[in-house]
């Protein structure tokens, strides 16, 4: 299982990535929390802005069509997709997971 994060400038652009992900079954659950905000440099300046962020639950196996399907939906030109894996989980959890990860439910 992974988890992996995603920010976004809009909570409608959350919503839209988080609904695909799971729609198309590359995600079992994604929550969105926000606004939050976010401090970095880019293109030689140091930038804040308001951002929502995103967690997704996932399968190793699933990571490579959830990446897609973010960057596919994903305004900014380097999207932060960063997959961290769970190491331990309630195995009803886990279980509930894999389920929903499977096209043929």
């Amino acid at each position: 299982m992974l988890q992996v994060t995603t920010a976004v400038p809009s909570a409608e652009v959350a919503r839209r990535i988080a609904e695909a992900a799971v729609a198309e079954r590359f995600a079992a659950c994604v929550q969105i929390s926000g606004p939050i905000t976010s401090v970095y440099r880019w293109q030689g300046a140091v930038e804040e802005a308001s951002e929502w962020f995103c967690v997704f639950k996932t399968s190793t196996e699933a990571y490579p069509g959830l990446e897609s399907r973010i960057r596919s939906l994903h305004p900014y030109q380097v999207p932060e997709i960063i997959a961290t894996p769970i190491v331990a989980a309630a195995e009803s959890y886990a279980a509930w997971i894999a389920s929903e990860l499977q096209s043929d439910r």
